[in-house]
């Protein structure tokens, strides 16, 4: 059996007429005339079929469909009520959804300021964040799975995103702590020509990749790769055993592994670069809010100091 169409103008009379118990003042709370007010309660008394008034002389009760229904009715219009307040929010970027993916070693650098800055810009928003290489990133992107990247080294001829600088930072050489090289300040690139690396697989992010090995052909040599690993924290915890050395994004410092020693790479100014990339045409406020927040491009000096504890 079909369940007969309750219309809300008709709940919303019902439920004021229920709480004035009087058709002139519940008329003059909705801003109608009692006719009209009439004509509403009495249609929906022919969809529920039964009488929801007595109507007497001087007084007006609920019936027992009648208390029956107002609880319902009361839920039902606080619910639409909710659900408008959340749609408004929604649509002016105020509440809703967030999908952000992050390259990991961005979790020490970018990703903190920026996810301070937005939540206390917009509270009521949730943020979806996801650990995600560039590659998979770029991936998640073209197919509508994420709404903003954070990523180095993008390719800014990609045709369907967009992609802003916030942040260039300069290289340093991972070394085990026991290295000879530990004990300069910093390390020329073809000092590496005889030590094993450790790197990122190129499919993680092709044009990262091409930076660093450039940076070693640029030396005069081609590194040896010995073991590739997904993540930097991984690529650090590898250096760590002496299994090789790498050249990595200055940002990676800031985890202060006790046996691993970073050093600047010095002569020359190479810098790689990290983006906030999103969909061209994107409609979504969410991501216009959160490019708002944005500052960029940062520079992170190339002559900090080094921590103590990662020596």
């Amino acid at each position: 059996m079909d369940r007969p169409e309750l219309p809300l103008p008709q709940l919303h009379a019902f439920v004021v007429l229920a709480e004035e118990l009087h058709f002139g003042h519940a008329a003059a709370r909705l801003g109608i005339a009692q006719p009209p007010l009439s004509q509403q309660i009495r249609r929906l008394e022919e969809k529920v079929g039964h009488p929801l008034f007595r109507r007497e002389p001087g007084r007006v009760t609920l019936t027992p469909a009648g208390h029956e229904l107002l609880p319902a009715a009361r839920r039902a219009l606080g619910d639409l009520a909710d659900a408008l307040a959340a749609a408004r929010a929604v649509g002016a970027g105020r509440a809703g959804r967030l999908r952000i993916g992050f390259a990991a070693s961005l979790a020490l650098t970018v990703l903190p300021r920026l996810l301070r800055d937005f939540r206390q810009r917009f509270p009521a928003v949730h943020l979806d964040i996801r650990e995600m290489t560039t590659t998979p990133q770029i991936a998640a992107l073209h197919d509508g799975s994420l709404d903003i990247g954070l990523l180095r080294e993008p390719d800014d001829t990609d045709p369907e995103l967009a992609f802003r600088t916030v942040l260039t930072e300069p290289f340093v050489a991972v070394l085990p702590s026991a290295h000879p090289l530990a004990a300069q300040r910093t390390v020329r690139p073809a000092q590496l020509a005889g030590s094993p690396f450790v790197l990122l697989p190129r499919e993680a992010g092709p044009l990262l990749h091409d930076r660093i090995t450039g940076l070693c052909t640029a030396a005069g040599f081609t590194p040896h790769v010995v073991q590739h690993a997904v993540e930097w924290q991984t690529v650090c915890a590898l250096v760590e055993t002496g299994l090789g050395v790498s050249l990595a994004p200055a940002g990676i410092r800031r985890m202060r592994l006790k046996g691993v020693a970073f050093r600047g790479v010095g002569p020359g100014t190479a810098r790689t670069r990290v983006a906030v990339a999103w969909r061209k045409g994107d409609e979504n406020p969410l991501v216009t809010h959160l490019l708002e927040t944005v500052s960029g491009p940062v520079r992170e000096s190339p002559h900090r100091r080094t921590p103590a504890s990662s020596r």
